[in-house]
């Protein structure tokens, strides 16, 4: 999806007041200390750092030089003048600095660089948390590099890049002269709650955006904004592709449990706005209690995601959850409800 499409689907449902401007954070958190913690905790308030100051920076640095067929070496480095990457030829050699991390690192982190031609590189290697290692990038496995800047990575238009920015932070993401800047980095308190200036300054008296005002229909197209939206009917969509479960929106729209709750079941049913998605078993399997209470009683089930929500891996280390909430058979991604 192509940024202007998607800044029209996001203004579409979570649209904010024109003279309204964003203060941040730090400012919400004067006032919603608890909220503020919780979700500063997130893996969405740290989606996007400048790459030295990255929480997993001192982790990105291999202990041994990294190669890419036919012939070229990388070695990474973290200087006081940040995070650099130098890559190596037959015949010549480049070192470039890594300007943005990309991911908390809940998963994977991805790096970005700004290019003197003012486009972007998105980096060929990315850091792994589980293994606690660099691999390659998801996308660029089949890319064959043609000199030294395509073994790199692959270069994106400033606008292109301009929609990672744009779901990894908060507020207006501003492009000049090539430069895209993000004005809060991470997923933070106005990127769902929209700016809050009136409301800090009335002390609340005019009311700021609250999701839960939303119908579920709605709520799911405003996360959907940045983990895609649920795909619109006769479009094309391989729901058995390993890749697309990630897109939890889409498929939560066929699940039996979204298509059965009369338009009820949102991604707030079961996720705490303001905490991580990372929660225990058993948290999870309350929520599906409070509307399966007889069958849970019944079966004595304790891991009910584990069997209706499986954890699936497009690619050694990533795993996604599959939120077609289905009844599945061995051995068989495709749950029969899918048939």
């Amino acid at each position: 999806m192509r940024v202007a499409s998607l800044f029209a689907i996001a203004n579409a449902v979570l649209a904010p007041a024109a003279a309204q401007t964003y203060i941040g954070a730090v400012a919400c958190g004067q006032c919603h200390p608890q909220e503020f913690r919780q979700q500063s905790a997130s893996d969405h308030a740290h989606s996007l750092y400048s790459a030295n100051q990255h929480p997993l920076a001192a982790q990105f640095i291999p202990r041994v030089p990294l190669r890419r067929d036919p012939d070229y070496e990388f070695r990474f480095a973290l200087e006081k003048r940040g995070l650099l990457v130098r890559i190596a030829g037959m015949d010549r050699a480049v070192v470039l600095p890594i300007d943005w991390a990309f991911g908390a690192g809940g998963q994977a982190v991805t790096f970005v660089t700004r290019l003197k031609n003012n486009n972007y590189l998105e980096h060929y290697f990315s850091f792994y948390t589980k293994t606690r290692a660099m691999g390659i990038t998801p996308g660029q496995e089949a890319t064959a590099p043609r000199d030294l800047m395509g073994a790199a990575g692959v270069e994106h238009q400033t606008l292109d890049i301009a929609e990672c920015f744009y779901c990894h932070s908060t507020g207006p993401v501003q492009i000049s002269g090539g430069d895209v800047r993000p004005h809060e980095n991470g997923v933070r308190c106005e990127a769902c709650h929209g700016p809050g200036s009136e409301h800090q300054q009335t002390r609340g008296k005019v009311s700021i955006r609250n999701p839960r005002d939303l119908s579920a229909a709605e709520l799911n197209d405003a996360c959907g904004k940045c983990h895609r939206l649920p795909v619109s009917k006769g479009a094309t969509f391989d729901w058995d592709s390993a890749w697309n479960v990630r897109f939890a929106p889409a498929y939560l729209s066929q699940s039996a449990c979204f298509l059965k709750s009369g338009g009820r079941l949102s991604c707030l049913s079961c996720h705490s706005a303001h905490e991580s998605s990372k929660q225990t078993s058993a948290y999870y399997n309350g929520v599906c209690a409070s509307c399966h209470a007889s069958i849970h009683t019944s079966s004595g089930m304790e891991n009910c995601v584990g069997c209706h929500m499986p954890r699936t891996s497009p690619r050694d280390p990533l795993q996604f959850t599959d939120h077609w909430i289905g009844v599945y058979q061995s051995g068989r991604f495709k749950p029969e409800a899918r048939r």
